[in-house]
C-alpha cells in the first residue's frame, strides 16, 4: 500500500538536525544528548496506530513490544494511545484494553478512524468520552479529541468542545492536545480544518498538538507558531520501518523536550525542544 505523504507549504522535520523553514524556531537536539542534565517534573508518552486485530500482521507481538518498552521508561505520569487502537472489528476493543492494562502507569485513549464503535460503547469500555480534557499535577492540561466516527470518516474535531476545553485550561502553564487525524491537509491523510488550527493558535499556553494516522510521518511541523508532532506507528502493515513511540517531558522552568523512540531498543530517532 503506497501511502507516502506529500507536504504543502510546510516542511517535515524528522530524524536529525534540520532547520525550520517557516514560523517558530524549534531546536533539534542531538540524539545522544536530548535529555542530558534534564530534570523533568512531568513526563508522558504517546503512541498511535497499533491496529490490534489487523489480518496478516503480528499485532499481539507489536503490542507486547510496546508495553514492555513503555514499562522500561522511568517516571512516566501517563500514556495516551492516539487512535487506531484496533483495526475495524469492534470485537477486538476489549482485547486491546486488556493489553493496555498491563501498563504500570495510567493511560488514556483517543478515537481513530479504525476504532469503529459507537460513542456509547466507547464510553462503557474505556470509562472516558471520546472528547475529554483534564488536569495533571495542577499545572498541565490534557485535551483528547475525536476526529472520526463509527463509519471511519475523517473529520474536523468539535471546535465548540475544543474552545471550551482551552478556555477552561487557561490557568494551566502548558496544554497538550491529542488528535488522531491531522487537522491540516499538509499530509495525504489530513483534513482541512482551519477553524481548529486558528483556535489552537489563539491560546498561548497550548504547547503542542500530537497526531497519529499517518504511519510514515514521525517528525514535527509548525503552523502559526505552534508545533504539531507525529509518532509514526507501532502496529499496522505499512509506514516507517521502525515502530516508535513519543516521549514528552517538562522541567520545573517549563522547558519542554520531546523525542521519538524506537520500540525495539529505546534509541532516539529524533528529538526537539519545543
Amino acid at each position: 500500500m503506497n501511502r507516502r505523504p506529500f507536504l504543502k507549504n510546510l516542511t517535515l522535520l524528522g530524524g536529525g538536525l534540520v532547520s525550520l523553514p517557516l514560523a517558530g524556531i524549534p531546536i533539534s537536539l542531538p540524539k545522544n544528548r536530548w535529555d542530558d542534565d534534564f530534570q523533568p517534573v512531568f513526563k508522558f508518552i504517546t503512541a498511535s496506530d497499533g491496529h490490534f486485530g489487523q489480518p496478516n500482521t503480528d499485532f499481539e507481538t507489536s503490542h507486547q513490544n510496546l508495553i514492555q518498552a513503555i514499562n522500561r521508561e522511568t517516571n512516566v505520569d501517563l500514556v495516551v494511545f492516539n487512535g487506531d487502537l484496533i483495526h475495524d472489528d469492534p470485537v477486538f476493543m476489549p482485547a486491546v484494553k486488556k493489553v493496555y492494562d498491563q501498563l504500570n502507569v495510567p493511560y488514556y485513549v483517543a478515537k481513530g478512524n479504525h476504532d469503529r464503535i459507537s460513542e456509547s460503547q466507547w464510553l462503557a469500555l474505556w470509562n472516558q468520552p471520546s472528547n475529554i480534557f483534564f488536569p495533571i499535577k495542577e499545572q498541565y492540561g490534557m485535551v483528547i479529541l475525536n476526529s472520526s466516527n463509527e463509519a471511519g470518516d475523517y473529520l474536523c474535531v468539535d471546535s465548540d468542545f475544543l474552545k471550551t476545553a482551552l478556555e477552561e485550561s487557561q490557568k494551566f502553564s502548558q496544554v497538550f492536545i491529542f488528535i488522531h487525524i491531522s487537522q491540516n491537509d499538509w499530509t495525504r491523510h489530513g483534513v482541512d480544518c482551519q477553524e481548529v488550527l486558528d483556535l489552537i493558535a489563539r491560546y498561548p499556553n497550548v504547547k503542542a498538538t500530537f497526531h497519529g494516522h499517518d504511519h510514515d510521518v514521525d517528525g514535527i511541523m509548525w503552523h502559526q507558531k505552534k508545533p504539531y508532532l507525529w509518532s509514526g506507528h507501532f502496529g499496522g502493515n505499512w509506514g516507517n520501518p521502525s515502530p516508535s513511540y513519543r516521549v514528552c517531558q517538562v522541567d520545573e522552568q517549563g522547558k519542554t523536550l520531546t523525542a521519538l523512540k524506537r520500540v525495539a531498543d529505546g534509541s532516539i530517532l529524533n528529538a526537539h525542544q519545543l
